[in-house]
């Protein structure tokens, strides 16, 4: 990946700042957007420090004229773009009952849209470097799990639009790798939305317990470069995704006593 431009979206905390660091220290040229210049700002100093060459951009993924102004920027900075990775996600958490369905629109508009709209204008010049894309799914994207019904349906729908997108290219050289990680320790619970849109700003899981976010980085840079197909992260995402293909009835009971744990569940009540 040595002076390759990756361009991440979403690249201003989580996964997204720690594959910055990640392919800036194997020597790729970076790119990073987010909708927060402040945050932004401090994985520039970051960067900076590290001696990384990067590009840093405000930008908002659900809004398609965004994406080309990040396209045609990074073209102008370097002339070139060799990796995609739609990264840019937030969460939500709510029973489906209480949710405004508006809260699905957002978290489709950002998960899914997004990506759609980050791909669709960088695929010209992904088309000529023969590059990669990524989309940054979830176990979610596999098995749909309860207080998550938004974000298990982006995740479906990213999932299907990565697998079909791989078989429309392939025979253009172009890589598509659909990366899922399990619990991640990272801010993205914290930012879920509750079930009226605002942002919860609290962590239902113990994060100490989650893979961290620069080895989930360390692990998608290796299957980019390795152009794999899919990656599936940790044992128990491995695993939920295995037994749910052939005992769906069963996981249906296990997901929902696994998620009931989580402090204060809402699947608790019932």
């Amino acid at each position: 990946m040595k002076d390759k431009v990756v361009l991440i979206t979403g690249g201003s905390s989580g996964i997204g700042k720690a594959l910055a660091v990640e392919f800036g220290r194997k020597g790729s040229k970076v790119v990073i957007t987010g909708r927060d210049a402040g945050k932004l700002a401090e994985v520039e100093i970051l960067l900076r420090n590290e001696g990384i060459t990067y590009l840093s951009l405000v930008s908002d993924v659900s809004m398609q004229a965004d994406n080309e102004a990040v396209i045609a920027a990074v073209m102008t900075q370097f002339g070139q773009l060799d990796v995609l990775i739609n990264n840019a996600g937030i969460s939500m958490r709510a029973m489906f009952e209480d949710l405004d369905p508006e809260v699905i629109r957002k978290v489709m508009d950002i998960n899914f849209f997004g990506s759609v709209y980050a791909t669709k204008a960088a695929l010209p010049h992904l088309l000529k470097s023969k590059g990669s894309i990524v989309g940054i799914s979830s176990i979610a994207g596999y098995r749909g799990l309860p207080v998550r019904v938004g974000y298990s349906a982006s995740k479906f729908a990213l999932n299907g639009f990565l697998e079909a997108l791989r078989t429309e290219l392939l025979h253009s050289g172009v890589h598509v790798l659909t990366a899922s990680p399990g619990f991640t320790a990272s801010n993205i619970r914290v930012a879920s939305l509750g079930k009226d849109g605002q942002k919860m700003g609290e962590t239902m899981r113990n994060e100490a317990k989650m893979m961290s976010a620069e080895e989930v980085a360390a692990r998608i840079y290796k299957a980019i470069v390795q152009r794999k197909r899919e990656l599936i992260l940790t044992s128990q995402g491995k695993l939920t995704v295995w037994l749910n293909k052939l005992f769906p009835k069963f996981m249906d009971t296990m997901v929902y006593n696994e998620l009931a744990k989580e402090e204060n569940s809402p699947l608790r009540k019932r």
